[in-house]
Formats: C-alpha cells, structure tokens, sequence
C-alpha cells in the first residue's frame, strides 16, 4: 500500500537541483545472493535508521564500506550513493550509474531541502531500536557529515498469507500487500537487479527511492471505515482487495471499468492498474512508520531497476488520487544501491 510515495505515500521549496505468484511456492530467502547487498530482497526487520551523509573526504567511502562489512554482525546495512557523488570532487563522473539523478518535485509535494538528497544514504535494519542507533553510530565517521536521520518501525511485522514481508501502517492498513515476490529471482531480476547500460561496477546493483511523508493521522482517524476502504481500494480488516480475490492474488479492474466497485482514484488502482502494460512499472516496496514528536508519518523505499519506467511514473499516476489530502510528502531522494560494500569502496583510487 502507499505505493509510490506522495500519494502512496500524505510550492515551498525544492530539493530538485534542477503479478502473477510462481505455480509452487518459493522457500523463504535466508540471505541475499552474494552479489547484491542485503536489505533490498531480504525481509525487512523490525526497527530501521535511514542515515543520509556527505562526503568531505573520498577515503571515508572505503572506512564505510570496511565498517558496514563489520556492522553486518549485528545488522543489516545497505549503502547506497546519491547523484550528488558523482559531481567533480571526487572525479567519479564518468562512472555515474546512468539512471540515477537527483529527486525531482512532484505535485503535492512540499520538500524541504534539508530533509533531502545526500550523497550517501545508510540503511541500518535490527531487531531493537537501540541496535539500529548502536550501528548509526558506529558507522558515522571522519570525512562524512549527517545530512537527515530518520528512524522507523514495522508494526505488526510479518507475513502475509502468501508468505511475503508485510507490516501495519499508521492509517491501520497493509505495507506490502500487492509487492512482487522477492523469493523470485527472475521477478526481481526483471524489475529490481540493474544491468545492460550501467557501469561495470553498478550491475547487479538497484535503484532506490526514499520518501519522507507526514500522515494525517487525526483526520484520517475520523473518517468512517468505509471511506477509507475506499481511498485506499483495501478491505481494512484482511487486507483483501475491494475488486475480489486473496490480498495477494492476481485479480483486475477490467470487470470495474467505471469504478463501481474499486474507486477510480483509489490509491492501489492509481499506483498498479493492473495491465499487461503495467506490469513493467512495479516496485519492490519496503516501509517503515515513524514519530517524531507529534508527528507521524512513512518511510516510503522502494527499489527497481529503473526510476523512470518504475517509481517516477506511478507516482504520476498517483497525482489526483483520493489519498492526497492525508498525506504530505516532504523529503528522501534517488539514491543507488551498488551490488555490494566492495564496489562503493573501489570506486575511490587509493
């Protein structure tokens, strides 16, 4: 749910610089494949600390990279690069992955330029919220300067009846319900893993989307059950979907064609219309709530192998979507995930 991230998510200033499942069931993963890095196929744990950084001396790259491979003990960390890397201080332009960029603005978007970007984002997952800062702070060091932090957490962590990672959002629905099926190496391979046109370095790597969105808890508190079933296209208490069928299987809306039964603008109808067309647009989702204070809010992720034909373009198709007046997207990025530690830390000459 919360598929994209303003509308799948909740004019001030910028941060732009400018399924079907397998016919027999899949085993668990129990570990990422050796060449790509943990916390992008791997189910998400429990409590999450995003860590944006930028780089004041190119030699910390390899510190990071030596202290994430230790940190793996007690976490899972995942290191991924922001466009802002590959501009002239470190000389690494010309190996810049060919996708990546800096985050536009979208509609209804208000970012706030210190909550975005950066030109290295951490992911630390662990089972304690203690274990995920302990790493944080391991991890920070000479020549990296904190840009934003957010820490999250999945309610109700755990599996859908399909066996997919799944957790409980603020709005009381499903996170997850509808992702492509990590277990499935050609899925992913098709949708998540980049390849053909990336630099040597970046394949096997992905894209990742980070989103900070308020949630308008209070006022969504208040409308009845009904509607916000219809906002998001989801029966709330099992998350199956209004159009029919099991919270994870295959169903569509061609029987629907006016909305009758799934609103138009509902949120899981905007983000995945479910055609043959559409099947190239899907994402690897994985979010995380958050408080700070009194505000609450998502972490919206999501991975693929390309952000324009994944992320960009089903967050165009959020745009009008009923779920807009609840939520408010403020900041995150476009980051690349390289296919491990090893990669990033060779980037930088000795």
């Amino acid at each position: 749910m919360l598929a994209a991230a303003a509308g799948a998510s909740l004019g001030a200033a910028s941060c732009s610089a400018t399924p079907a499942p397998p016919s027999t069931p899949a085993p668990p993963e129990s570990a990422p494949p050796r060449d790509h890095q943990p916390g992008v196929v791997t189910a998400p744990e429990d409590f999450a600390t995003l860590l944006a950084l930028d780089v004041t001396d190119g030699s910390a790259l390899r510190r990071l990279a030596a202290r994430a491979g230790l940190a793996q003990r007690a976490a899972t960390v995942t290191i991924a690069v922001g466009a802002s890397l590959f501009d002239d201080r470190f000389g690494l332009a010309g190996v810049r992955p060919r996708g990546l960029t800096a985050m536009p603005e979208f509609p209804n978007d208000v970012l706030d330029p210190a909550w975005c970007h950066g030109d290295l984002l951490v992911q630390i997952g662990a089972t304690t919220a203690d274990g995920a800062d302990a790493v944080a702070h391991d991890l920070a060091g000479d020549g990296l300067r904190q840009r934003w932090r957010r820490d999250g957490f999945r309610a109700e962590n755990a599996r859908t009846r399909a066996g997919l990672p799944a957790a409980r959002n603020l709005f009381g629905f499903r996170e997850g319900a509808g992702n492509p099926d990590p277990r499935r190496s050609d899925l992913m391979d098709r949708l998540v893993w980049a390849g053909e046109g990336e630099p040597g370095w970046a394949v096997g790597g992905t894209y990742q989307v980070v989103r900070l969105i308020r949630l308008a808890t209070e006022l969504w508190d208040r409308e009845p059950v009904i509607r916000q079933e219809a906002v998001i296209g989801r029966h709330r208490d099992d998350d199956t979907p209004l159009a029919g069928g099991p919270e994870d299987g295959s169903f569509g809306y061609a029987s629907d064609p006016d909305g009758r039964i799934t609103p138009l603008d509902a949120h899981i109808r905007r983000a995945n219309p479910r055609t043959p067309a559409t099947e190239r647009n899907r994402i690897l989702r994985r979010g995380y709530a958050y408080r700070q204070g009194e505000e609450k809010g998502l972490i919206f992720i999501c991975f693929q192998r390309d952000v324009e034909a994944g992320f960009a373009t089903v967050q165009r198709r959020l745009d009008g979507e009923a779920l807009q007046r609840y939520v408010l997207p403020f900041g995150g990025g476009y980051y690349f995930v390289p296919p491990s530690p090893a990669a990033l830390a060779a980037l930088v000459p000795r």
